[in-house]
């Protein structure tokens, strides 16, 4: 069944999560290829193109350079291949494209990032994360149509946010960076790190993204 501007509508109005993502445009394959892979290793979803960060629905003038894009992206910059499902509805003479990528049974998928540059990623909120060697393997051999990744050992740095959301409903990340006193950077990557591993989970509906037990 294709899709209407009011369902189009209703998906802005839900905002950018681990299953939904817009693009103005989409400007060269290698960058769309890391969001399709993302989806497809995690619980699938669509993207859509003629929208902006902002959720203001603006459309695409060329469909057609939009659709090719994202073909070649979905078998030429994705390895295995992706098949795309491509709605296109219009608005005000322009179209937006529904691009709806399933959860993969292939896992893992990587993007071509550069000359000969393979990486694989998964989507952490709205955002496409890329994965560490552990979690590529456990993609690997992760039962579809998914199921918990494998645990870990934990640094006393990742411990220390386990003990936190233990004795308080959220944690976010200046909290993190206060509490273990590193740079920001270094914390939000070891609380991804935790949350594609099963340890925690993110939220990104509120004004200030937060995490919480598993």
């Amino acid at each position: 069944m294709a899709f209407t501007l009011s369902q189009v509508r209703e998906l802005i109005a839900q905002g950018e999560s681990g299953t939904l993502e817009f693009k103005k445009r989409t400007t060269h394959p290698t960058r769309i290829s890391r969001t399709l892979a993302s989806l497809a290793n995690a619980h699938g979803g669509q993207i859509l193109v003629g929208v902006e960060d902002n959720g203001r629905l603006v459309g695409v003038l060329d469909a057609e350079e939009e659709r090719y894009l994202l073909l070649q992206a979905a078998q030429h910059y994705v390895d295995p291949p992706l098949t795309l499902r491509i709605d296109e509805v219009e608005h005000d003479a322009r179209a937006v494209l529904v691009v709806s990528v399933a959860e993969s049974t292939r896992k893992p998928h990587r993007a071509l990032v550069g000359p000969d540059d393979w990486r694989s990623y998964v989507r952490v909120g709205a955002e496409s994360v890329q994965t560490s060697q552990l979690t590529e393997r456990t993609l690997r051999n992760e039962p579809p149509p998914g199921s918990t990744l494998e645990w870990l050992p934990l640094s006393r740095h990742e411990q220390a946010a386990l003990d936190y959301v233990r004795q308080h409903p959220r944690l976010t990340l200046p909290q993190y960076v206060k509490l273990i006193n590193v740079s920001k950077r270094r914390a939000h990557r070891m609380l991804i790190k935790l949350v594609l591993h099963g340890y925690l989970r993110f939220h990104d509906k509120e004004k200030e993204p937060y995490y919480t037990k598993a």
